[in-house]
């Protein structure tokens, strides 16, 4: 299934800084009136994961952190700061590349990501401190969902945006790291293709679209709009909710390994 003819992205301005237990349905709920948007059935709430993450207080003073031999080993190959490898690390099941300037793992949540998603830019004493990833960003949206419906009384996707790079190609784009309420990986196989033929491999990362279509609104520096309203997307992909975690290829399929 595609997206209606009608597919719409309204950007939510006026957030400002989100702070450690800040509840974000009622940033939400503040936004929506804010810019005169009303939430309707079958619109996704797409927001990034850094207000997920400062809303849950996962930021980190490097001045707590004590770096390990294998932090200092390591930011001397890539040149990084020992106490931000060691808190990379903490993060880490795996460390997939280290080289001058790039620290590539794989994230305990199963991702394969430049420094485990941590983060210095878009916070607050950037110099000093560094953004975690939220614990489960699956149950971050799917929290997140659940209060809009009590709130709002509308039953909506929730989708967390982040930036990554990707294998053999340049730039940053948005993926989802969390998603409730909308189906994240639609498994296309066996579907007609224009000719009748049945697909054979097509699954589509759903979740992922939303995510970066969402970005091209937020933007990836100052623009200040952490939250996205997106609408017209088909009912069907309602029907099959799931996390975002469905998209994570299991390590025994990874061909680059």
């Amino acid at each position: 299934m595609r997206a209606t003819d009608s597919l719409s992205l309204r950007a939510l301005r006026g957030i400002g800084e989100i702070a450690a237990g800040d509840a974000l349905d009622v940033v939400l709920q503040q936004a929506l009136a804010r810019n005169g948007v009303t939430l309707r059935t079958h619109d996704v709430v797409a927001l990034c994961q850094k207000v997920v993450s400062k809303a849950e207080g996962r930021m980190v003073d490097l001045a707590t952190v004590t770096p390990g031999a294998k932090a200092k080993e390591l930011a001397a190959l890539c040149g990084k700061d020992a106490r931000y490898v060691e808190v990379v690390l903490s993060q880490s099941t795996e460390v997939v590349r280290c080289v001058q300037g790039v620290l590539i793992v794989r994230h305990r949540l199963g991702f394969v990501v430049a420094n485990a998603g941590i983060d210095q830019s878009n916070i607050e004493a950037g110099e000093s401190h560094v953004l975690l990833l939220p614990a489960d960003p699956d149950a971050s949206a799917a929290a997140l969902r659940a209060a809009i419906a009590r709130t709002s009384g509308v039953e909506v996707g929730v989708v967390i945006t982040d930036s990554f790079g990707r294998a053999w190609r340049r730039g940053v784009i948005g993926v989802a790291i969390g998603s409730a309420g909308v189906c994240a990986l639609r498994d296309r196989r066996g579907d007609p293709d224009r000719f009748g033929r049945p697909l054979k491999i097509t699954e589509v990362a759903v979740a992922d679209q939303i995510a970066s279509a969402a970005t091209l609104v937020m933007g990836e520096g100052g623009e200040g709009i952490p939250m996205v309203i997106v609408s017209g997307l088909d009912a069907t992909l309602f029907e099959t909710a799931s996390g975002a975690g469905a998209l994570i290829r299991p390590a025994a399929e990874d061909l680059f390994r």
